[in-house]
């Protein structure tokens, strides 16, 4: 028997109201089970990242509902969302986003610190042992300025990782970064999706990294246009 969903989309949409009303996304049905590496793939302006914000509870949809974990958030009051994003889903964005004035662990520790769920060590304990998994136990005192490219994006997946989220989902991650380090975010990702049963949503122009995802879903003029698996 599969796993329930993790996150459903059931009739999503989103319009962008005004005199000439434009639709990002329409009729979006998609189960994402514990587990999953999903790539969104599609032409510029095929509705992937707004997928992706719906999904992440940061856009409100217009038309039909956003689940997680079997529960409807998407119309939920916007504390509860904030409430849900901090606990249940991690982001990584195309920047970084890291805070130049904090170190690597200071970054990585923000999402804790926010929920405050954990002891400071067992915070400090839990943001080494991200840093560590990710290769970068030893890079942890220094500032997102004296790191490369491919050491911040991998930060930021630390950061992302946090607080243990169920989904983790990605808009263009690998955007600025070289053909190697783009690979090792995507093993990453798949690693894990396999390892950890995090479900791992991420948008990608890049059809051969996507290729490296369990499952790839094609969206063109906002539909989904086909879906594919390894």
């Amino acid at each position: 028997m599969s796993a329930a969903p993790v996150i459903e989309a059931r009739g999503l949409g989103r319009v962008l109201p005004g005199p000439m009303p434009v639709t990002l996304v329409r009729g979006i049905d998609l189960a994402i089970a514990p587990g999953e590496f999903i790539a969104i793939t599609g032409p510029s302006g095929s509705g992937k990242s707004s997928l992706l914000y719906l999904l992440g509870l940061l856009d409100r949809p217009s038309e039909g509902s956003v689940l997680l974990d079997g529960r409807d958030a998407a119309g939920l009051p916007e504390n509860d969302r904030a409430r849900l994003r901090l606990t249940r889903l991690g982001f990584v964005f195309q920047f970084h986003f890291l805070l130049p004035e904090f170190t690597v662990l200071g970054n990585v520790l923000i999402p804790m610190r926010k929920l405050a769920a954990l002891s400071d060590a067992d915070m400090h304990r839990r943001a080494e042992e991200l840093l560590e998994r990710l290769g970068l136990g030893d890079q942890a005192r220094k500032r997102p300025d004296q790191l490369s490219g491919g050491q911040r994006q991998r930060v930021a997946i630390a950061r992302a990782l946090a607080n243990a989220p169920r989904v983790i989902l990605a808009d263009e991650p690998t955007g600025n970064l070289d053909t190697h380090n783009a690979r090792t975010v995507f093993d990453i990702f798949a690693g894990l999706a396999r390892d950890t049963g995090t479900a791992v949503v991420t948008v990608t122009h890049d059809e051969h990294l996507a290729a490296q995802a369990g499952r790839r879903i094609h969206l063109v003029d906002g539909r989904i246009d086909r879906e594919d698996r390894a």
